[in-house]
């Protein structure tokens, strides 16, 4: 049996028709940039995250995080604390802006070590960015009180995230921003790249809006100088087709995650640790191992797929050694880098196709 980590095909297949239709209504529309589809994303995604919440579609992932870093005035001379362990993204968000990422260890849930936050402040930091890694999420009520009591901004990246609750408060919509991806492997999936901004501030969305557009807020009048990152028509008619969907895909995540959960139980393998108040949705269910790379070429054997999120951590990336990091200066991102490794995730996934993931695991 052959198992890929990932398949994005068999979303599409499940709903196929709803999706094609939509499709051609914005074919033969005859307008593809920033009309009505875009306008009832928005409107849909911000009202799913609750009363008084704006959005602003853009192009991707990485652009929701610059152009919200910005839209709140953080720059050069700023700094923004950020986990150690994530996608180098959450990273440029930063960066891109020309302020510095200061980073801080991981905690067990491999969420931002919010016992560790106060030490990194100074006098340069403005904000918090947390990102809720996996489709777990990090403890808001900690981090949220560790803002306020520091005047800082708070940016939550939830590109891995839709859907995930603390204590059945939804991600993205603890901070000033929340963050998302639609790239097609996330749970809220995309045809291509796709990214989205939410606030209850509508005037930051406002700023977001008009930087997305060439910095401007009336056509051919430019306020700023902005960028081409727009969310385009055929991305949110397919979106708002997930959109309708998500409490499935979610609950099918969490089912296919449990199984996990009770029936992995080899001791070479260390399972995800779930957080008292956390609510969970599984972008990715992630493993460590000491012997990872001996078992990525076992499953492979086994025609399992995996994928290795994330090999190197930001801190030693060839891009930011201008920051002057060093290996060991954050012992618990470069371990969890050297042991953690995805296993198959999707929904789709057979009964017997995991059955078959866990009995390998278990063999190994």
């Amino acid at each position: 049996m052959k198992i890929m980590a990932n398949r994005m095909d068999l979303g599409f297949k499940m709903h196929q028709d709803e999706y094609e239709e939509a499709a051609l209504r914005v074919l033969r529309s005859g307008w593809y940039i920033l009309g009505k589809e875009v306008d009832a994303f928005e409107e849909e995604y911000a009202a799913f995250h609750g009363e008084g919440f704006s959005c602003a579609g853009v192009a991707n992932g990485l652009d929701a995080l610059v152009l919200a870093v910005r839209a709140m005035g953080i720059g050069e001379g700023d700094e923004v604390i950020v986990q150690g362990n994530t996608y180098i993204a959450s990273v440029m968000g930063i960066s891109i802006n020309g302020a510095t990422p200061v980073f801080v260890e991981p905690d067990e849930h491999h969420q931002i070590d919010v016992s560790k936050i106060e030490a990194a402040i100074t006098d340069r930091t403005k904000a918090v960015m947390v990102v809720h890694l996996y489709g777990h999420i990090c403890d808001m009520d900690k981090i949220t009180g560790i803002c306020k009591k520091h005047n800082l901004k708070l940016v939550e990246d939830c590109a891995q995230a839709h859907g995930a609750k603390w204590k059945g408060k939804l991600a993205g919509t603890f901070g000033d921003a929340g963050c998302f991806s639609f790239y097609p492997s996330k749970n809220i999936g995309a045809f291509g790249d796709a990214g989205a901004v939410i606030s209850p501030d509508p005037e930051l969305i406002k700023k977001v809006k008009v930087i997305r557009n060439y910095g401007s807020g009336k056509r051919y009048y430019n306020e700023v100088v902005g960028v081409n990152s727009r969310l385009d028509e055929m991305q949110a008619a397919l979106l708002s087709v997930r959109m309708k969907y998500i409490g499935e895909i979610t609950e099918e995540r969490r089912k296919i995650a449990a199984v996990y959960n009770e029936k992995i139980t080899n001791p070479a393998i260390v399972k995800p640790v779930q957080q008292e108040g956390g609510y969970e949705v599984y972008h990715q269910y992630v493993i460590r191992s000491e012997r990872r790379d001996e078992l990525i070429e076992y499953l492979k054997e086994k025609e399992i797929g995996t994928i290795i999120h994330y090999p190197v951590p930001p801190h030693l990336q060839q891009a930011y050694e201008y920051l002057g990091h060093k290996k060991g200066d954050l012992p618990i991102s470069e371990r969890y880098a050297d042991e953690v490794l995805s296993i198959p995730m999707y929904n789709g996934m057979s009964d017997e196709e995991q059955q078959y993931v866990i009995d390998a695991l278990n063999a190994f």
